[in-house]
């Protein structure tokens, strides 16, 4: 199909083609920016700890020579002079078309073309795209060449004297050695070097810039465009036409191809193809995906696209701009769903590094002049930063970044592809200039550096990559299974493509497209796969979405937990921390408000679609999950699609043709690219045909007005707003923070009115924050910007604590209308990270100087240096940063000395820890622990107090030293307190950590006479101590072991020696001497033979100690924390009558809550359940609770007697063992059953352990429980005889339907597997 007519608004292929380059008319201005900010980097060098030295200085002046200096570019012209739709930022462009600003060179240099991309954003978050060719032009004008002459006299003039004057000093000083004066004749010949250009004998070149202004990114038939044009000025032959009538055609003639088809233009010499996908492929991506893979290698790769999903903040460093370009459209393209949210500049201007120090999320490509090394470069903050040095085959992590699910077998299925195109996973290093640094490495000396695992030379043979680096090699193994062999891949035979299609375009461009839409199917299906059943964990809104949306913030829109409950477990580090990015919240905000098909718009209709046939293809359970990896399917289709468009052209452009010109326009200089004449090229002709054949065009066209009209229609400061938003840096978005405000960045083309009202909305939640033309980038306006991230920071922290606050409050967040009850402890462990990534952009921001890679640890180090100093001068220990309180953790009835609180004290803790080797792991340490403590408001309020140090460390403009925000800050944490976290003991738990305990006798009955030798055994959730001796003349000692986690139990004894061995233990205290976390063990009974039940050793079950404040509202809301069953009986002599007494009813339900937490336990996440042993022996336990059952009705003892439920069960033992003896015909099952029942029994009493009655039911209990035969051993004991003469009629055990319903709840305990603690059952061999 020919298209004989021209192309409308909306729809043309380009909407501008602009020239920069050197204004002859203002000469060479010197880009003050560009200076200033190389000034700035090289101040900040020498103010920082001293480290550069004179000479170091001098050297860097000589590098700043005229040919290497920065000079101002200008847009020379741009064609046409506006358009509506798309108004012409002169500054923008300008700086993007040429970021560095003019260069010079001469002769003897290279000049060869430079291609490289951009983008610009409007104010609606949409995108036009730029494209620019640079190259060299000769510089005819003789006053340019007179002033570059002159500056290299005054140049010269000032480096030979800083020369003579070295060698002055180095000739007169008496000390001087050869090393000092070797740098001579180095500085000598660098002077020559540079004194490279005469005027007589050189010829100076100055760059220039061609660029076109598109709507989409057809990058390829761009740069296609932008050569041949180059190609006609350079060319000795001139083109068929003038350049006129080739500008004129791309930008009025040749129309956006149709969502699906193809379409042919013609440049100057040759056809040029593009195709775009149908609204049921993936979204259109024209960049050489190819070139990602080289320059980095398939697993740096896979790290930097983990990165992108987390939203680390990521900034690729090169000195090729395309390369910047290339890789940031890749990585952001096979996001798919997914959007990147953030701030998004690739290309990121030399006068715009301060936005560096912004806090927030960021993708930003920074231009490197490729002399520099990586410890040169000093970024604002790198403790959550991805740094990648594209150019030199080199990522830099953030620590603990969680490995991307199926890492191996994904890597193994995008490796298939690369080598079948002949590229290696590990890259190739020939593509970068450096490779010469790296030809001698070997793959196997490399293996071990997680930063460099996919280095290697020039291509490499399958077989050779995978015996010299682990993780191939480890992908072989595996594939071997699956009985594929990875040698056989070296050429991949295309199943599903047609072989006699012949497309219109190279072979080269062709392959370009087969790999890019390869790649990026496979990535898609990962998260196809992973996500297939992600609709039925969204949590569609009860109201309206008029209501919803005003209510947002408060309302969770995805079952986070119920979704990382189905998941496979190796998946949950990587999938609980996407879930909380906020490109996750804006996919599935977007899929509340597209809720019908109508309304979606192509990315989630695309993404529902796959979605849908996976379901149908694996017919299985919406919500089952599985590990096992799924290849993708889909990649020979969408191959193909690709390859029939290319094939059959779907419409061909109306070809250049003559102008209507004057006589003796369109002729120009060979050698220079002219401008162009504005009259013809100024606006498109009045006729045009192509509007009806274009309805969906027209409708964009309209869309795109309507949006403009509303952008008229503001008032004066949000036209000012909008107006100067600028071009790339989406500066709208770093005070987006919440993923609320941020959905102008979605893509939805619904056309609703509630849709609309959305974008509006977010669009004027920026008014307040104006950012200026990039032309006036003054201090003052720096910091006016930077009072925004202020802001935005606050925000941040407000949304954060509050989102952190309600997972953890549990049922009283669930009253409130929350949501779940718990948070589990990947959940928190996430939340807990990202506010420790805060924490160090908040810290980064506005540092005067950047040293390590944690802004917090170096402030507190910074801190501690100062204390340190003060307490030398003053002589003592106490200084002010060590402050007693004598409130926190006090316990009723305690002695125990509280810890002293000190900031210090606690980076010492840190300090002292052997694992933690990073500044950034032990500041994240030190906040674990401070939040634990409940000390990190506190902590930070008290570190911030040393305004000196804050002054010295910090810009003005800082987070930190804005006091209102800073005050909003600290009490946000504060909240914290309210809560209580075990984020520092339950991460660490290998570390050794000094306890203390007490063990406080009764005050009655104290025992001041008492002889025997007591020892101690404390457990814990990650284990146990052993027994520790006690001194007896104090009852109190200090120990130091590995982690214990949260204690448990606490077993108690004597050895019974001396005269008087009864002790009468009130409780037992122990505290981990890091946390303060001090746990509380009742007592209240005696150890002794001939006192109480007889024992001489008890099990006590703990609880976490209460500060006074807590104690008092314990009432409110929160139940007790479980404590031991025997802390009630407080007399020397106990009966069962001193309990309080318990109808039926009542002991039926305290058996069922006492199950009902034993089943909950083990529904939990393995890693999330707490002590067992607190189900079964606390307060409201198992034991407890049938201790109520066998009590009830029991016959009063004899005076002076006391009678235990021991005494039963021996009893019972009696009887069945005098059956058995007496071979009565028992049916078999109740046989087996006595028998048990006997064993157990006798192994109890035959044990060697000093446990008393009580002790020996808890332990009959307990057994009954692990080995499932509780209910049999009821069902036993309610038919014994024995009942009858030591119960009541009334008694619970006599009604055959209540021990009916009992035998059926216990029953429940069957499907699990008990463990009980060693401590528990020491010296029981069942």
């Amino acid at each position: 199909m020919t298209a004989n007519t021209t192309t409308t608004a909306g729809c043309r292929f380009a909407d501008y083609f602009v020239i920069s380059g050197l204004d002859i008319e203002t000469g060479l201005e010197p880009d003050e920016l560009s200076a200033l900010c190389q000034f700035l980097q090289a101040s900040k060098g020498r103010d920082g700890a001293g480290r550069v030295s004179s000479s170091t200085d001098e050297g860097e002046n000589y590098e700043q020579s005229p040919l290497r200096r920065t000079f101002k570019s200008k847009v020379l012209a741009h064609y046409p002079e506006n358009v509506e739709w798309n108004p012409f930022d002169q500054d923008a462009v300008g700086m993007l078309c040429m970021p560095k600003g003019l260069s010079f060179k001469t002769q003897s240099d290279n000049r060869d073309p430079q291609f490289h991309s951009f983008i610009i954003t409007r104010e609606d978050g949409s995108r036009t795209y730029g494209f620019a060719l640079t190259f060299y032009e000769e510089v005819a004008s003789k006053q340019i060449c007179s002033a570059m002459q002159t500056l290299y006299h005054m140049h010269n003039a000032e480096q030979y004297d800083i020369l003579h004057t070295s060698t002055t000093i180095c000739i007169n000083s008496s000390e001087s050695n050869s090393d000092n004066c070797s740098d001579l004749p180095t500085g000598m010949t660098k002077l020559q070097r540079f004194n490279s250009y005469d005027i007589s004998k050189d010829t100076l070149y100055v760059s220039k810039c061609i660029c076109l202004i598109a709507p989409m990114p057809f990058m390829q038939a761009c740069k296609k465009v932008l050569e041949q044009l180059h190609q006609a000025v350079t060319s000795l032959q001139p083109p068929p036409l003038p350049l006129e009538s080739y500008v004129y055609n791309i930008l009025y003639e040749v129309p956006l191809p149709p969502a699906g088809r193809s379409l042919k233009f013609l440049g100057v010499y040759g056809p040029i193809v593009c195709q775009r996908p149908s609204t049921n492929e993936l979204p259109l991506f024209d960049f050489p995906i190819n070139e990602m893979f080289e320059l980095l290698g398939l697993e740096n790769v896979l790290q930097l696209f983990t990165c992108a999903l987390l939203e680390i903040q990521i900034l690729l460093y090169s000195q090729h701009y395309q390369r910047l370009m290339t890789v940031a459209e890749s990585i952001t393209a096979i996001l798919f769903p997914c959007q990147w949210q953030h701030v998004y500049v690739p290309i990121l201007p030399a006068s715009l590094l301060h936005f560096l120090d912004a806090p927030v999320p960021y993708l930003m490509g920074l231009h490197s002049n490729g002399q520099d090394d990586r410890s040169k470069l000093e970024l604002p903050q790198e403790a959550n930063l991805c740094f990648v040095d594209i150019d030199n085959h080199f990522i830099e992590l953030p620590e603990d970044l969680p490995q991307f699910p199926n890492k191996l077998e994904f890597i193994q299925e995008i490796s298939e592809i690369l080598m079948a195109f002949g590229i290696p996973p590990e890259g190739n290093l020939h593509c970068s200039e450096s490779a010469s640094k790296l030809k001698n490495f070997k793959g196997s000396d490399m293996v071990c550096d997680k930063k460099n695992g996919n280095v290697a030379g020039s291509a490499l043979n399958t077989y050779e990559l995978l015996k010299e680096n682990e993780t191939m090699a480890r992908l072989q193994a595996l594939v071997r299974r699956t009985g594929v062999s990875l040698e056989k891949l070296d050429v991949r035979e295309e199943a599903g493509s047609n072989k006699d299609l012949k497309v219109h375009c190279d072979e080269e461009e062709l392959k370009i497209h087969q790999l890019n839409i390869q790649i990026r199917e496979i990535f898609a299906n990962r998260f196809t796969q992973m996500f297939a059943d992600y609709e039925v964990f969204v949590i569609q809104p009860n109201q309206d979405k008029e209501s919803w949306f005003s209510n947002r913030e408060q309302m969770q829109n995805f079952d986070k937990a119920s979704f990382l409950s189905d998941q496979p477990e190796p998946y949950l580090p990587f999938l609980s921390r996407f879930l909380e990015t906020q490109m996750f919240a804006s996919f599935i905000d977007n899929k509340i408000m597209c809720h019908d098909d109508d309304d979606k718009d192509q990315i989630l209709r695309v993404f529902d679609a796959r979605v849908d046939k996976i379901r149908t293809l694996n017919v299985r359970t919406p919500t089952l999950r599985t590990s096992m990896y799924q290849k993708c399917t889909t990649i020979d289709a969408a191959e193909k699609a690709i390859e029939l468009r290319l094939a059959k052209i779907d419409h061909t452009a109306v070809h250049p043709h003559l102008l209507d010109m004057k006589i003796g326009q369109g002729k120009y200089e060979s050698g220079f690219f002219p401008k162009l004449q504005s009259d013809v090229l100024s606006s498109s002709p009045a006729s045009n045909k192509w509007v009806k054949r274009s309805a969906p065009a027209q409708w964009r066209r309209k869309d795109r007005q309507k949006q403009h009209t509303e952008h008229l229609h503001l008032d004066n400061d949000q036209r000012e707003y909008v107006d100067c938003l600028t071009p790339e840096l989406e500066i709208v978005l770093y005070f987006n923070l919440d993923r609320h405000n941020q959905t102008t960045r979605t893509s939805i083309k619904s056309v609703s009115e509630f849709y609309l009202k959305y974008i509006q909305e977010a669009r004027n939640l920026g008014t307040g924050m104006r950012q200026p033309k990039l032309s006036n980038l003054s201090p003052s306006v720096i910091a006016h910007t930077n009072w925004k991230f202020v802001e935005g920071l606050l925000k941040e922290c407000r949304n954060k604590t509050k989102r952190m606050l309600v997972e953890k409050m549990g049922r009283e967040a669930v009253e409130l209308g929350h949501g779940e009850v718990t948070i589990t402890g990947v959940e928190e462990n996430t939340l807990i990270a990202s506010l420790c990534d805060l924490l160090e952009r908040i810290w980064s921001h506005g540092l005067q100087v950047k040293q390590g890679k944690s802004a917090l640890w170096s402030h507190l180090l910074h801190y501690q240096e100062t204390k340190e100093k003060k307490e030398a001068i003053l002589g003592s220990t106490s200084s002010t940063g060590i402050i007693q309180d004598l409130e926190r953790r006090k316990l009723d009835s305690l002695v125990m000395p509280p810890l002293k609180i000190s900031l210090t004290q606690d980076m010492r803790h840190i300090q002292n820890i052997g694992e933690i080797k990073t500044d950034v792991g032990k500041a994240r340490a030190w906040v674990r622990l401070s939040m634990e403590k409940k000390l990190l408001s506190r902590h930070l309020k008290q570190l911030l107090s040393d305004h000196e140090l804050t002054k010295k460390l910090y810009k003005r403009y800082a987070f930190l030293r804005c006091d209102d925000e800073k005050e909003q800050f600290l009490y946000h944490l504060l909240s914290f307190n309210a809560v209580d976290y075990f984020c520092f003991t339950n991460v660490f738990t290998t570390i050794m950590i000094p306890y203390h305990v007490l063990v406080i006798p009764s005050k009655k009955l104290g025992g001041s006479m008492f002889t025997a030798n007591p020892w101690i055994c404390i457990s814990g959730e990650l284990g146990e101590t052993g027994i520790l001796q006690i001194p007896k003349s104090i009852l109190e000692m200090t120990f130091e072991c590995q982690n214990l986690g949260k204690l448990t139990t606490v077993l108690i004894g004597h050895d019974n020696s001396g005269l008087y061995a009864k002790w009468l233990v009130d409780c037992v205290v122990v505290r981990n001497e890091i946390t303060g976390h001090a746990y509380k063990f009742p007592c209240g009974r005696w150890l002794g033979k001939g006192v109480d039940d007889g024992s001489l050793e008890r099990i006590l079950v703990g609880e976490l100690a209460s500060s006074i404040q807590e104690t008092d509202e314990r009432h409110c809301r929160t139940p007790p924390m479980q404590q031991s069953p025997s802390m009630i009986r407080r007399f020397v002599n106990i009966t069962p009558t001193s309990r309080q007494k318990l109808n039926t009813g009542q002991i039926q339900e305290s058996v069922g809550e006492a199950i009902n937490g034993i089943v909950k336990h083990f529904h939990k996440p393995e890693k999330e359940r707490g002590s067992l042993m607190l189900l079964l022996c606390g307060e409201n336990g198992l034991v407890s609770a049938l201790e109520q059952v066998f009590h009830h009705g029991f016959k009063s003892p004899r005076l002076f007697k006391s009678i235990f439920i021991w005494d039963f069960m021996e009893k019972a033992y009696v009887y069945f063992e005098s059956l058995e003896r007496t071979e009565l015909t028992q049916e078999e099952n109740w046989q087996t059953r006595a028998k048990n029942f006997c064993k157990f029994v006798a192994a109890i009493n035959g044990a060697p352990r000093n446990i008393g009655k009580d002790g020996k039911f808890q332990l009959l209990v307990c057994l009954g429980a692990r080995d499932h035969l509780l209910h049999h051993w009821i069902a036993l004991l309610a038919d014994c005889p024995i009942i009858a003469q030591m119960y009541e009629d009334i008694a619970l055990i006599k009604d055959h339907t209540l021990v009916n319903s009992l035998i059926r709840v216990l029953q429940t305990l069957q499907e699990f597997n008990i463990t009980l603690e060693t401590s528990l059952v020491k010296g029981i061999d069942i």
